[in-house]
């Protein structure tokens, strides 16, 4: 084709009435067909910018008969472009297609079968089922690599079609073909077909596995994602096998390709479910923090998915980067969203041993001149006490300077954590109260407002003037918002319970009381003070006692996510749902979901939490079983214990019997055990797992830090789930 650069004249808006005289007019005397090349190249720059060619369909595809390979792309390119929106123009293509499936050219029966798949219309479907099953064995790998992904179009357009033709029996039998780039574009259909919720299930077993890795080194950057990316559709039945398999591809973390990396790591951290060597998975810990130290290098976009990526891996091995936390100190031209993301990691990061050199960090972070940035700075050293009690009388002292500078919103925000500090260390600091009392006319926001209310309420037995503080603070209550209202409400009944023989504080009690009862339309407030109205009334000692009873302890569990939708979030490593920190079944429509598949190897803490899947089953008609003879793992036909396939009709019991297959659309079937087991010694403290695996997933696009810790709440374990095993 022509030299880049010397086709941008091609680039002008044309009209469709020139462009059919200019083609009706390089049928003559075009001997080399240089007019109808330049034609075309001016309808698909057209194409390229928008303009609608669609009325030119049946002048462009009488140039299908050209037998030159540069005007056939170009044709190929329009009818991908309008094929499908011109159904009744299309059959005049259909003998083309045919011809060129049978050309002597691999280029041209590849690029007719790639553009026969672009068009999901009945009638070219219907022509490209043998010629697709032909391609699939043709002798040149370019054609076979690329009839692979044209199986997974097909599924896309029929999928009764593709199973019952036999399609994805094929597609299985091409990942073991001796062509390393055809290997990886079958495991790239047969991944895509498997990630549709009504598709089949894409499974491997330790042989095919073993062929996949082999294929690896020979593949490009981006078959070697695809095969990586598979190993997660096999479930090691011995630890010994996922160590083996993590032990061939610990190499790829040394990949210049960051996706490569990425998708390695992910397979990585799915493997050390399934291993029990606990000196390998320390090595292979170890190893994975230099390649994703070496991610921040990138520029910023890149940076951001790697720091999301490395926010999940260590909340699940903090083994990972447990010495790195200088690496993820912000500079000072990093943008906004980098800053955020690498202060979370610095706060995960953070204990006893580094924790006076992460809060000399934060200290100057909260000094910048972005307010946002400076917030999230104050609140993180607030959740740095809370973590680290050998670091919370620093941590003290570095917010008790920072409210000595008068700065609203940093005054703000160090009221708001050292609440939560009061809470963490009961008895401790109670002696900064007379400053954070002496700043009361800075707060303005509603947060920072209730804590301090909360603060007076809560200590009001050891405030002389709080009947006073909270008398001001009512003053405008009526116009307050909702949160101050209620914490005004709670803290004036603790008064009462404090200091209740004071006429003063009664009057108090009574006044708020009135207004909430009387004048307030909020259901939740009304009622709250409905009923301290009649504890008061009946029994004020036992109104005290239930205000004033002990608070539960304030922890930084809370802030992590359950062991169980960790292990979940861990398969998407390097995807959209990595950043997201959601599962892609959330936001994809029709995306399958993913979890860990339980199988003899898989430890015991893992087990405990899995979580199980559902998937929708194509409508109508039995369950599909795609027979087939694959490869057989040694030693497998002598296991007593091995599920055994059901007979097929239409094969005889000695070809049941060798089946090994890979994939079929029958439901997957859960079994429930009862169990909970503590975390790994590697792990840090999980919180309790929840029925709801994305209860602790909300708000991946709102603030990023789970800023406020909350207290432990009790609850259950989620059952083991095991899967039935669909390996044929």
């Amino acid at each position: 084709m022509s030299t880049p650069g010397q086709d941008a004249k091609f680039f002008q808006r044309g009209k469709i009435e020139e462009f059919r005289a200019e083609l009706h007019a390089a049928e003559s005397k075009d001997k080399k067909f240089q007019k109808r090349k330049t034609v075309l190249k001016k309808i698909v720059a057209n194409i390229t910018m928008g303009n609608d060619m669609s009325p030119l369909f049946s002048d462009v595809v009488q140039c299908l008969g050209t037998p030159l390979l540069e005007i056939k792309k170009m044709v190929y390119l329009f009818l991908v472009s309008y094929g499908r929106s011109k159904p009744d123009l299309i059959h005049l293509v259909i003998p083309n297609f045919l011809q060129d499936c049978n050309d002597r050219n691999p280029l041209i029966r590849a690029l007719a079968i790639r553009t026969m798949s672009y068009i999901p219309i009945p009638v070219v479907t219907d022509a490209l089922s043998d010629n697709l099953r032909h391609s699939l064995k043709d002798r040149d790998p370019y054609v076979r690599k690329t009839a692979a992904i044209c199986v997974a179009k097909l599924y896309a357009a029929d999928p009764r079609r593709a199973e019952k033709g036999g399609f994805v029996e094929m597609l299985r039998d091409l990942m073991l073909d001796t062509n390393a780039t055809v290997v990886a574009n079958a495991v790239a259909a047969l991944s895509e077909i498997g990630d549709r919720q009504d598709g089949v299930i894409f499974k491997l077993n330790l042989a095919t596995t073993n062929k996949l890795l082999a294929a690896l080194g020979e593949s490009s950057e981006w078959g070697q994602i695809y095969i990586l990316d598979s190993l997660l559709r096999f479930v090691p039945e011995r630890c010994g096998d996922a160590e083996i398999l993590g032990e061939r591809i610990i190499i790829q973390l040394q990949h210049a390709n960051s996706a490569v990396v990425l998708t390695t790591v992910k397979a990585l951290l799915y493997l050390m479910n399934y291993m029990e060597n606990r000196q390998l998975i320390d090595h292979i810990c170890k190893k994975m923090g230099p390649p994703l130290v070496t991610l921040l290098s990138s520029g910023p976009e890149v940076q951001y998915v790697a720091l999301r990526n490395i926010l999940l891996i260590i909340q699940r091995r903090p083994a990972v980067l447990k010495n790195d936390v200088r690496v993820f100190f912000c500079k000072y031209n990093d943008p906004i969203y980098v800053k955020l993301a690498k202060l979370e990691i610095m706060y995960r990061l953070a204990r006893a041993e580094n924790a006076n050199e992460v809060l000399a960090e934060l200290q100057e972070y909260a000094s910048e001149v972005d307010v946002d940035f400076v917030r999230k700075a104050v609140r993180s050293i607030g959740r740095l006490a809370i973590k680290v009690e050998a670091a919370s009388d620093n941590c003290i002292q570095t917010l008790l300077g920072l409210i000595e500078t008068k700065v609203t919103y940093v005054v703000q925000e160090a009221v708001i954590v050292i609440k939560d500090i009061f809470r963490r260390y009961p008895g401790k600091y109670e002696g900064i109260i007379p400053t954070l009392c002496e700043n009361l006319d800075l707060l303005d926001e509603p947060e920072a407002k209730a804590a301090m209310v909360w603060i007076i309420g809560e200590f009001s037995n050891i405030i002389d003037n709080a009947d006073e503080l909270l008398d001001d603070l009512c003053y405008s209550f009526t116009d307050e918002s909702v949160e101050v209202q209620l914490a005004l409400l709670t803290a004036v009944v603790k008064l009462f319970a404090h200091k209740g023989t004071q006429d003063k504080t009664k009057e108090l009690v009574h006044k708020v009381l009135k207004w909430v009862t009387e004048e307030i339309d909020n259901p939740d407030l009304r009622d709250r003070g409905f009923m301290y109205w009649r504890m008061l009334a009946i029994n004020p000692s036992a109104a005290g006692e239930i205000v004033l009873a002990e608070k539960p302890p304030i922890t930084t569990d809370s802030d992590r996510m359950d062991r169980g939708a960790l292990d979940q979030l861990l398969l998407h490593t390097g995807t959209l749902g990595s950043i997201y920190h959601k599962n892609p079944e959330t936001f994809i429509r029709g995306a399958a979901g993913k979890a860990l598949k339980d199988s003899p190897a898989l430890n015991a803490h893992s087990r405990a939490v899995l979580v199980p899947l559902t998937r929708t089953q194509l409508p109508g008609g039995a369950p599909i079983i795609v027979a087939g003879p694959g490869p057989v793992e040694p030693g497998e036909s002598e296991k007593s214990e091995a599920p055994e396939a059901p007979a097929l009709p239409s094969k005889n019991a000695s070809e049941v019997d060798e089946v090994d297959d890979l994939l079929s659309t029958s439901q997957e079937d859960t079994t429930s055990d009862d169990g909970i087991i503590d975390d790994d010694d590697d792990d840090e403290p999980k919180g309790v797992a929840n029925n709801d695996p994305y209860s602790n997933l909300g708000g991946a696009f709102g603030t990023y830090l789970a800023d406020e810790p909350k207290p432990m709440h009790a609850g259950t374990h989620n059952g083991r789930h095991g899967e039935e095993d669909l390996l044929f």
